[in-house]
């Protein structure tokens, strides 16, 4: 250990080193410098510095001691110090530190049982110098203090909660600290990150009223200037106006119940919706009632005499509610995609959900905009292609698999069906260059397309997400030579199409059933003996108890065709028409007046007698008018055979088998008369 020298008189040196940078009259500060060493290695350096002028001087006297000797305050502070060093206990001194690897972790505070997010398990929490971390037996997260913005301290549902607000992470929740935790976590990041942690009550009332605040990373409802809940935009997946002063904002749901609030494999990232699977009862939907009108600043358009336009600075009035949604729809980044749009289809008519939407295509997801809903779907989310031709010989459906599904309102749509006429043709060139042709997509994307607009969106879809197009199975072909059979769901029409290794129906409920998942087919006929004459059901049932589905009216000529297909595919099927029912149909055929025939035009008596030529004019989707976009609809369910194993499969198959099913569709003769 050193330690500085005794003065030995008021002498002052003259020749200070020049670096010092002042003059010798102008060095009023003294220092004293207090270092400890083991052996060569120095453990601990300390600077002590005082003004001249308020320095005390101590003389030393004494036998043999120039009168003239003193030292000052500051040489007896730096040697009590030392002595202090010296003289400390073991307790005093601590643990011995042999590297800097043992010092950091030292330099640290844990804390356990603190939840991430809402995550469902537990973990433990550090905070260090360099910055916070979490960890688990299966996942770890890490915050660079750098991307610390704020912080707060509340109660909450776990005990007491620390909420950082992170430059790029967003909103992160630690939950489960105790109350005396309160001053230790304050101090480490007030001294570690320099952030100032505040102490918030949330408003206990229970009022459903307040005043909205728009944030950096999240919205807030507040009552009485005091939060009642705050809305991290990455939770909201869609927000819409759902009456003029009404508004609903729709919450992102995992993918999979089991999913929590970090991404282990990720390194802890979360993605979008991922806070709300730690969660047993999910919050889905939340709607504000917003009155009145709000006046924002904006820019308005004046015509001047000559007809131009020119924009002027300006205040517009507009609804209260629709200033709240587009300010909520640019906050939580609704709609937004990152990327150049490569193509655009405006005004594709929907069966599911249904209305007229937008279509933009980018390279990583695509988007559906509507008049009032607008839909973000990444390419991995959509699991199957089908190309199927409506049995009218006019429209051509396009139905698109998805998990997770569309979600509006409680509905969900795990299909969308898009309806094109065969006709229409599309001249259009993808916004790509030809490097990115070649280089990202293989050739498997052309610069232009001029074609029927139903082959150029399917083949775009098939070079963008490199999944098959599946089309209806050559086994199968109508008693009219067509692809799919007239049928219902309940009180639902569609059209029933046998696929290789499926059942689908379409366009509501889109119901899709693997052959593999199904345990055996019964036919039989429900109603009078007129009505059994024409039309049986056909009763699907699926393995292991896992339900059945029942299609209705499906005509009575179609029996054949469709048996004929159960035994290509191994399918068990029984006939449960009774004996007396089949006689009874024989005399009826032998009877000309009662026979059926496709030149024979029947009265009309409800979709179970309606022929499968016939043109339900009442069903609006089959000419092209616009079709207002429905807010209650029937939940979409893709059945028994709607798992994410079958979906998986999706890519097989060959492109050439892809893009020799895309091209136009020949006319199938139909049968003698």
């Amino acid at each position: 250990m050193g330690a500085a020298g005794v003065g030995k008189g008021a002498k002052r040196r003259k020749n200070y080193p020049l670096s010092w940078g002042a003059a010798p009259e102008k060095m009023k500060m003294k220092k004293r410098v207090l270092c400890v060493y083991e052996g060569q290695r120095r453990l601990w350096k300390d600077d002590m510095m005082l003004d001249a002028d308020n320095e005390v001087r101590i003389p030393l006297g004494g036998n043999g001691v120039d009168e003239r000797a003193w030292i000052t305050d500051l040489d007896v502070l730096t040697l009590r110090r030392a002595e202090g060093v010296l003289n400390a206990s073991e307790e005093e001194k601590g643990p011995w530190v042999r590297d800097e690897g043992e010092l950091e972790r030292l330099m640290q505070e844990s804390f356990d049982d603190i939840y991430l997010d809402l995550s469902k398990q537990s973990g433990k929490c550090r905070l260090a110098e360099s910055g916070i971390g979490w960890k688990t037996s299966s996942a770890t997260w890490t915050l660079d203090k750098t991307d610390i913005i704020s912080a707060q301290w509340s109660r909450a549902a776990k005990g007491y909660e620390v909420k950082l607000i992170a430059r790029t992470a967003g909103v992160v929740q630690l939950d489960g600290f105790r109350q005396e935790d309160f001053d230790t976590v304050q101090k480490c990041l007030k001294v570690w990150y320099g952030v100032e942690m505040v102490n918030r009550e949330h408003a206990l009332q229970g009022w459903n009223w307040g005043k909205s605040e728009m944030g950096r990373t999240e919205f807030a409802f507040s009552v009485r200037n005091k939060p009642a809940f705050e809305i991290p935009y990455t939770e909201i997946s869609n927000t819409n106006l759902a009456g003029k002063n009404e508004v609903a904002v729709e919450f992102s749901l995992p993918a999979d119940g089991e999913e929590t609030g970090t991404n282990g494999h990720l390194g802890g990232a979360r993605s979008k919706g991922r806070k709300t699977g730690g969660a047993t009862d999910q919050l889905t939907e939340m709607r504000f009632y917003i009155p009145g009108t709000d006046t924002r600043k904006g820019k308005k358009k004046d015509a001047e005499e000559d007809g131009e336009e020119v924009e002027d600075d300006g205040e517009e009035e507009k609804n209260a509610a629709t200033v709240f949604y587009e300010t909520l729809m640019d906050k939580a980044e609704i709609g937004e995609v990152a990327g150049d749009t490569y193509a655009t289809f405006l005004d594709i008519l929907h069966l599911t959900p249904r209305g007229r939407f937008d279509i933009d295509l980018y390279e990583k997801s695509f988007r559906l905009r509507g008049k009032t809903y607008d839909y973000k779907v990444p390419y991995e989310n959509a699991k199957r292609f089908f190309l199927l031709p409506k049995p009218d010989d006019m429209h051509q459906l396009l139905c698109i698999g998805l998990d997770p599904p569309l979600r509006q309102g409680q509905t969900r749509y795990p299909f969308i069906v898009m309806q094109f006429k065969r006709e229409e043709e599309v001249n259009i060139e993808l916004n790509m260059t030809d490097e990115d042709l070649k280089s990202k997509y293989n050739g498997k994307l052309q610069s232009r397309y001029e074609a029927p607009i139903f082959q150029v969106i399917a083949k775009i879809f098939h070079g963008l997400t490199n999944k098959k197009i599946f089309q209806p199975s050559s086994l199968f072909i109508s008693h009219h030579g067509q692809s799919g059979v007239k049928c219902s769901i309940k009180a639902n029409e569609g059209h029933l199409y046998c696929l290789d290794r499926a059942f689908l129906f379409v366009p509501k409920p889109a119901t899709y059933i693997s052959y593999e998942h199904v345990s055996s087919v019964a036919m039989s006929r429900v109603g009078g003996a007129i009505s059994a004459s024409r039309t049986f059901d056909i009763t699907v049932t699926l393995k292991n108890g896992a339900g059945e589905h029942q299609l209705l009216n499906i005509n009575r000529e179609e029996q054949s065709p469709l048996e004929t297909l159960f035994k290509a595919k191994n399918i068990p099927f029984r006939n449960e028409m009774d004996g007396d029912g089949g006689m009874m149909a024989a005399v009826m055929n032998n009877d000309p007046d009662l026979a059926s025939s496709d030149e024979e035009v029947v009265e009309a008596r409800g979709s179970a007698d309606e022929d499968d030529e016939s043109v339900d004019e009442d069903f609006q989707a089959d000419d092209e008018s616009d079709v207002a976009e429905e807010f209650d609809s029937d939940a979409a369910s893709s059945g028994g055979g709607g798992s994410d194993a079958e979906m998986e499969d999706a890519g097989a198959g060959s492109e050439g088998d892809t893009a020799a099913k895309v091209e136009r569709p020949k006319k199938k003769p139909k049968t003698g008369k």
